[in-house]
């Protein structure tokens, strides 16, 4: 039995599969890693040989602030409303009208925010009475290259470091 995503036509698709290369340099913020592939771009370097890897990653939640009622039904209610406005809009575009179609949408729209934001607050009976962001970050980020060409942007890198 084949697997059809490991067909040698194919190359570059398929399950994901760790980076490999030599280290040519070692960033803590990925801005640094991206701008030393720059640097080496910019240095006519064949940089389809570099890979940027996060490492040691971390998923991070940043607290906005206190989620309360008022907060959660002008969520509800300003989401809602600008959702009635695109599907108003396009009603409008199909029936000719603009006005009536623009109100029932937005009346449509507050109604359903409504219940969408309401609903699952209520349920959580303030287990969760936070708002906040998810990332995902890494400790470092290690710039690898192709072995064959890894010397020559090692020295590269070098003279950015200047």
């Amino acid at each position: 039995m084949t697997n059809p995503l490991s067909q040698p036509n194919r190359q570059g698709r398929g399950l994901p599969t760790p980076p490999t290369g030599w280290p040519i340099g070692s960033y803590p913020t990925y801005a640094e890693a991206q701008r030393a592939v720059d640097y080496l771009s910019d240095q006519q370097f064949s940089v389809e040989d570099v890979t940027i890897v996060g490492v040691d990653l971390m998923q991070v939640e940043r607290v906005l602030g206190r989620l309360t009622w008022s907060k959660v039904i002008g969520g509800g209610i300003l989401s809602g409303a600008w959702l009635g406005v695109f599907f108003g809009l396009l009603l409008g575009i199909f029936t000719g009208g603009f006005l009536a179609p623009l109100l029932v949408g937005i009346l449509g729209g507050i109604v359903f925010g409504l219940i969408s934001t309401t609903i699952p607050y209520a349920a959580a009976r303030g287990t969760r009475d936070f708002s906040s962001t998810m990332q995902l970050v890494a400790g470092r980020y290690d710039v690898l290259c192709d072995p064959k060409t890894a010397e020559s942007a090692r020295d590269m890198l070098a003279k950015l470091a200047l």
